[in-house]
This record gives structure tokens, sequence and C-alpha cells, in this order.
């Protein structure tokens, strides 16, 4: 073997001393250099001193480490520098890193170990032999081990940990684990648990997973994107903490919603681990309760508002967009409502940006209301929908389905709108109402007398479909359930708000007091229901059925922009993938085991509308836009290593 450090080759009539001089862009390389290779006497020596110049040649010309592994099947995804995608799995790798990973460095990077199921020859290859334990295993073995140990955990948190300590120990299993076992674990890494974890995140912290970027980084945004290690990044989830899923403000605290929101990303729509981008931006929190906690990690201030926080956050917007390109997608997240608005009003014209709460939801709601009128018969037209919430979500939603009744009916989107009714904390919003509403109500209040509670409405407006985002649990109360169904033969409710315990009403409520007669859909999961003799499987109307598959669509047309009808588009492939089995049994939703290939349906279906649209660019369009999204789908099978 032949080992070499920066600084020394062989006689030393080649150095490596220049490399770390590099300007920071260039940074894939970096000194010292570690390589090693087979060597067979002065045979060996010619061949490796001869990869070596071409090596330093390449290096001085710009190119980076990644481009000198020989490059992949065009036709295996888009720029595949990592072998990261479906369709280049059989295809050996190189573990760089800033350079050839070997040794305790190797069984210490999450991107390329292995654990166990390093085999012999890459023991010896990359200098682990010794380091291991002589057994080797698959990573099939490796999972049914994991998963066993992770079901002997009784406190959800602790699956949580666990399983965060994997990804950052382990990653291709991590997503291995994820995707094989997606029903069990989505809950854990997703809604409801990773609430309870950004409550505790302070308490629970180890290891830093994306990039925390607080008032004390103004004026320099840029130079903290670039430190990150990853330079191509093509997914960035974005929050401040204000308002995390329906447990408010959690301040910096909040990271743990891109973080999830980016393993499904990875593990459900299969966008590469190597291009998404968690960020939290920390403006301080107005959480009493974290502010005196002595192991909260964000500043300790009260939130940053007004100028302050709209130069901040579009010091990010510009930064992002001028050191990631035209093409990155910002996915805002759990921001408060009159931020949410607000951003995505002023940036959608200028960036790639969505909004999961307002678009998103509205997505996944609008596609179980498309399947559901299979059950109940009549167009979205010939429907009422009367809304618990007027937030973020439920005037997104509303939007979204009038825009769709608007396409169906050639009808100006201003009639459509009268067929949906909203209800907030005040009571049924109605035009005598509309001087002191919020700019985003004003459009959803109709002629009708005042009403205060939401039993008052339902019994007035008599809706077909009754749908709460809330945010406040136990507000669909017995009454409530028993008037839709004295009036609709299959009443539709859907309980959206999370985690669990701000539902509005349960699964086992919606059916028995509808005396099972409702088609009910959940924004979290709950457990099949009997009633009456007959078990019903109650759906999840689960952004994570969307947006990774929407995320997907963009990056492989190669979108500039996010247009409403690409939310359509969405909606329309996932209401397409529920089957009739799956309607016998009651569900609006197909079922979570077949994720992949739903996220691709999604993919290709709003990648077609971007190119339709005119807003791809990546070129040619391909033929089979389904086959290409699965090609470019991260594949978390282990690589085998040269």
């Amino acid at each position: 073997m032949i080992s070499l450090k920066a600084g020394s080759f062989l006689n030393n009539s080649t150095s490596f001393s220049g490399i770390s001089s590099f300007s920071h862009s260039q940074r894939k390389v970096s000194a010292p250099v570690v390589v090693a290779l087979n060597s067979n006497g002065r045979g060996g020596e010619r061949k490796f001193k001869a990869l070596m110049e071409s090596t330093l040649k390449e290096i001085r010309e710009g190119a980076s480490a990644l481009d000198m592994d020989p490059k992949p099947n065009p036709g295996a995804g888009v720029e595949d520098v990592y072998g990261e995608d479906r369709a280049t799995e059989d295809q050996p790798v190189t573990p760089w890193t800033t350079s050839v990973a070997s040794g305790y460095s190797l069984l210490r990077d999450p991107h390329h170990n292995k654990g166990l199921a390093f085999t012999d020859k890459e023991r010896d290859a990359h200098y682990v032999r010794g380091l291991l334990p002589p057994a080797v295993v698959t990573q099939e073995l490796q999972e049914k081990k994991l998963m066993h140990n992770l079901r002997q955990y009784q406190v959800p948190l602790q699956r949580y940990m666990a399983l965060m300590d994997l990804q950052e120990r382990n990653q291709r299993l991590f997503y291995k684990l994820l995707i094989d076992n997606v029903e069990e674990l989505l809950p854990v890494v997703y809604t409801p648990t990773v609430g309870e974890a950004c409550q505790k995140y302070g308490s629970i912290f180890r290891r830093p997973q994306g990039l925390y970027i607080s008032l004390k980084e103004k004026g320099k945004i840029l130079e903290v994107l670039k430190n990150w290690p990853e330079k191509k990044i093509q997914v960035i989830v974005v929050t401040d903490g204000e308002r995390i899923l329906g447990l408010g403000d959690l301040g910096c605290q909040g990271m743990g919603i891109p973080v999830g929101k980016l393993a499904l990303y990875t593990a459900l729509g299969g966008v590469r681990p190597s291009s998404c981008l968690p960020v939290t931006i920390d403006v301080g929190t107005n959480n009493e309760e974290l502010l005196k906690d002595e192991f909260y990690i964000g500043i300790r201030q009260k939130r940053a508002t007004g100028q302050e926080y709209s130069e901040l956050l579009h010091e990010f917007m510009c930064a992002v967009k001028q050191n990631y390109g035209e093409k990155v997608l910002i996915q805002f997240e759990d921001f408060a409502n009159h931020n949410a608005f607000e951003l995505l009003a002023k940036y959608r014209a200028s960036h790639l940006v969505f909004n999961d709460d307002i678009q998103g939801t509205a997505s996944v709601v609008l596609a179980g209301v498309v399947a559901a009128l299979k059950l109940v018969g009549g167009t979205l037209a010939e429907h009422t929908f009367l809304f618990l919430g007027a937030g973020e979500a439920g005037t997104g939603i509303a939007e979204l389905i009038a825009l769709e009744m608007s396409k169906q009916t050639k009808a100006p989107i201003e009639e459509t709108r009268k067929k949906i009714w909203l209800v907030d904390s005040k009571g049924l919003i109605v035009s005598s109402r509309m001087e002191s509403l919020q700019h985003f109500k004003k459009p959803w209040a109709h002629e009708h007398e005042p009403l205060k509670t939401l039993l008052d409405a339902v019994k007035a407006i008599k809706p077909t479909v009754l749908i709460g985002s809330s945010g406040v649990g136990k507000t669909f109360t017995k009454e409530v359930v028993e008037a839709m169904a004295s009036f609709n033969e299959r009443p539709v409710i859907f309980a959206l708000s999370n985690p669990t315990s701000q539902s509005e009403c349960t699964a086992e409520q919606a059916y028995t007091w509808s005396k099972g007669r409702a088609i009910f859909a959940s924004g979290s999961p709950f457990d099949p229901v009997e009633c009456n003799g007959k078990v019903f499987v109650p759906g999840q109307a689960n952004n994570a059925y969307i947006f990774p598959g929407f995320g997907l669509g963009l990056v492989i047309s190669g979108a500039i922009r996010v247009h409403d009808d690409m939310l359509l588009a969405a909606s329309e492939a996932l209401a397409g993938q529920v089957t009739e089995d799956n309607f016998d049994k009651g569900l609006i939703y197909p079922p979570f085991c077949n994720i992949r290939k739903i996220s691709a349906e999604i993919a290709a279906n709003v990648a077609s509308k971007a190119y339709e649209l005119g807003l791809a660019t990546r070129l040619p369009r391909p033929a089979n836009l389904v086959k290409y999204a699965e090609s470019c789908m991260y594949s978390p099978v282990y690589r085998n290593y040269r």
C-alpha cells in the first residue's frame, strides 16, 4: 500500500501544498489529501504517479474531486455526481469526501459508512480491516436488527432520537429503514412525534443538522450559506419557528420541522439528501418558558418584527438565489399567518417558492375531496364546504377548491368562492365583518346573518363537507357530527389539525357519532375503528403525500416558478392513485406503502404542467416523465466501493 499526505509525493518531485490556498467555492479537495492505492513495485508507482499528476492537473484547472469519477449514464438522473440515483445503484463509486475516505474517518462519515456491511475487499482497500468485528452482514440484516431495537422503545420520542442518531451515523441505512417501514416510522420522524421533539429540542440536541441563521448573522448570510459543505442544493426547507404545528412559538427549536420534512423529501420523494438543506431563521421567541429555559438553544430575546424581520428574510432570499441559483426550491414552513401570506406573495414572482402549510395542505385535501366525491357522488360545484379555521391552511384549501371548481365549471372564481364558508374564532365570516377582517379572509365574507358558533353555522349552512384546520382540539363535538349526519347520507369530515392532541375529533368519534356513515380523514394518524360490525380505516390527509413528489417534479423539470396549476396537477395525480379496493375500505387516500410510486406519478404530473406552462428549463423534455422521475430517485441501497 502507498499512503500520501499533503506535501509528500513519492520522491517529493510533486507537492500538494497549493491545494489549501484554493478559493472557498473550490473547497471540494483540501489539504491534507490522503490517497491509498494498491502498489506492485515500480509499475504500481508509475500508475499511481500518473494518476496523481492527472488529478493535480484537474484540480489546478478548477475541477472538483467529485468530477474525477467516471461520469454516470446521462439518462441516470439529474447531475448525479454522488451516484445516488436508483438508475446508478449498480455502478461502483469512490467514497470521496474532501479526499478518498478511508480507515477510521470512513466509519465516522455518515454518507459512506456501511458498518458491518463493508466487504472483506472493501475493508482492505479502505483501511478498515481490524476496525470492525470480523462478521460481514447484509443491509437487510442491519435493517431487521434496527427495527427490532426500535420496537423495544415504549416512548415515541426515544424512537425519534434513535432514528436521528442513525441518520448521523449511517445515512443510507436510515433512509432504507424509513422507506421500507414508512407506515410505522412516518409518525416518528414526522407528526405527531416531531412536535414533541421540537418542544424538547434544546434538551435532546446533540449535533446540528442544518443551518441556523439568526439576527447575529445579519449582513453575513451569504457567508453562512457558503459554510454548508454541499454546494449543489436543490431544496431548502426554512422556518422561523413561530407557529410549529399546533404548538405555537417554539423559536429556534423549530429546526425539527425542516429536518423532518427533508428526510421525507428523500425517503418519500427520492430527492437526494446531499441536495437538501434545512434552515431555521432565529429572530427570537415570544415563548416565555423557552426564554427562561436554561437549555434553550436560540437567541434569548423577544421576536423581531417589522422592518428588522423583513430585512433579514430578504437578505436570506437574495443570498439563496445568489449562492444556489434560480432553480433552488425554497419551502416556507410553519411561519405565522401574517408572515406566511406576505412572504409567499412577495417572492413567488421572483423565486421558486412553496408554502406547504398553505399550498401543500390545500393540494392534499383537494385530492381527498375529489376522491371522496366518487363515494358521495356529484361534482365539486354541487357541494357546499364549511371550514373551521381561517388561517394559512383553511384559506389555502378553500382557494384551491374554488380554483378547481372554477376550472371545471368555467365560472369566475369569485362565484365559486360562494360555495365555501369559513368560521374563525369570532364566528362565521360574513360581509358585515368586512372592515375588521384580515386581508386573506376578505374573499370569504359572504352575505349571511352573523353566527357565533360552529354548530349554528353547520345547522344554517348545511354543508356536505366539513373541514377543520383550526389547531384547536375537540371542536367537532358530538352535536356537530350528528348535525352533519342528519342532512347528509355520507357526511365528509376532515379533522386536519396536528398533532393528534389538537385534532378536531378522533376517527372513533366521527364514525361512532355518524353511525358509521362518515367519510373521515385526519391530519395525524388514527388506528382502524370497528363500528356497527364493520372495520373502518381512517384516511390521513398528510402533506407528505404531496410535497415530496411535488418537489421532485420541480427538480427534474428544472422549474423556475410554482404555478397554481401545478398544485392542481399534484392533486389530480394523488386522487388518481386511489383504487376501488381502497374505496371499499372507506379510504380516500392510497396506502403509504406505495408512496414512492405515488410520488413518481405526482412528480411526472407536476413536471408535465411545468413544461406545458413554459416554466421548465431542463430540455429536451423526457419522453416518459414517470420513468424519468423514478430513475432520478435517490436509492438508499449500499454502493460497492472501488
